[in-house]
């Protein structure tokens, strides 16, 4: 369109406005005038015209590319058992750490895996308590998880009903597609109001799926020496000391069974730290997160500077035009 414009221009215009008897003065004026002028003023003109047209294509510069995650995220409760008899060493393979010791490295994992659920924490004894409400900062999560040690709470006996009771009360009303309940426990049920049971009924009612995981030996352990904070202690020779005589009764597995089918969940065993490590990874496997992925860029819009720069030609072309190279009527 410019060069049309350029080749049409001083083709067709308006009339004349002097007359001369002869035209070959005018014509020789006209032709000093344009070499003079003309062409000059035209030129200012042309280029303030491609740069407004520049402008209006709105050049951009890119900056930078993103990704943006909308994750369908699944409710989690971890419900971790912390009677005394949790005190046992049998998980351990390299190094000598209790069955609560074990449990918690295997969570952490878990939970550093699973960045968009949500995810709270249950610890039970005697009693139930909650650790940690239903939440995304899984940053916080992970500092209580590691507060949590042996003879924090009461664990003479184990309330394993009451605790899925206080879990599924944390999911029911959650308007989450998939609410899970991870119980890891090494006993049998033996105190609180709520059998396993019936706690099992209520989670399947509120279409809460409860996986079980039992661990130690089906067999009787023996019971190490702890300090206050649930450390092994050690003698001389890097031995665990344990109570003479004292032994953990074996785990039944019954109930647990019991409670995973009722709820279309699945029971595990674990007799060590690295199948442990197993069973968690099969449940992450099993509860998997539907995330959506969408690209996106920013970019820095350019169309100021040849707007800029076209305002700047049109303005030196009317400034000559209306100085220097003004022209008579």
């Amino acid at each position: 369109m410019v060069p049309l414009l350029l080749f049409l221009r001083g083709r067709v215009g308006r009339p004349a406005a002097m007359q001369f008897s002869s035209t070959a003065i005018a014509r020789q004026i006209g032709a000093v005038a344009r070499s003079r002028a003309g062409w000059l003023l035209l030129s200012l003109r042309a280029l303030a015209l491609v740069a407004f047209v520049v402008a209006l294509a709105r050049p951009q510069l890119p900056e930078a590319h993103a990704e943006q995650i909308e994750a369908s995220g699944i409710d989690i409760v971890l419900v971790l058992d912390m009677s005394y008899s949790m005190s046992s060493v049998d998980l351990s393979v390299n190094d000598v750490v209790t069955r609560v010791d074990a449990a918690k490295q295997v969570m952490r994992d878990f939970i550093k895996r699973r960045p968009d659920d949500r995810i709270g924490m249950v610890v039970f004894g005697t009693e139930p308590y909650l650790v940690s409400p239903i939440t995304l900062n899984h940053d916080w999560l992970l500092q209580n998880v590691d507060r949590l040690h042996l003879h924090l709470i009461d664990g003479g006996s184990t309330a394993i009903g009451t605790a899925l009771g206080m879990a599924s009360n944390r999911l029911r009303d959650l308007p989450s597609k998939s609410k899970v309940i991870i119980l890891l426990t090494d006993g049998d049920n033996n105190a609180g109001n709520i059998s396993p049971m019936a706690a099992a009924d209520a989670a399947a009612a509120y279409k809460i799926k409860i996986y079980t995981v039992g661990v130690g030996s089906p067999d009787p352990v023996p019971v190490p020496v702890t300090d206050d904070e649930g450390h092994v202690q050690l003698d001389h020779y890097g031995h665990v000391q344990f109570y003479p005589g004292a032994m953990e009764e074996g785990i039944d597995s019954d109930d647990l069974q019991k409670i995973a089918d009722k709820t279309n969940g699945k029971f595990y065993r674990a007799l060590d730290v690295n199948q442990l490590r197993h069973i968690y990874d099969d449940i992450d496997q099993q509860e998997k997160t539907v995330a959506k992925l969408r690209r996106f860029s920013t970019y820095q819009e350019l169309f100021f500077w040849p707007a800029l720069l076209g305002l700047s030609f049109l303005s030196v072309e009317q400034c000559l035009a209306h100085t220097k190279y003004r022209r008579l009527p």
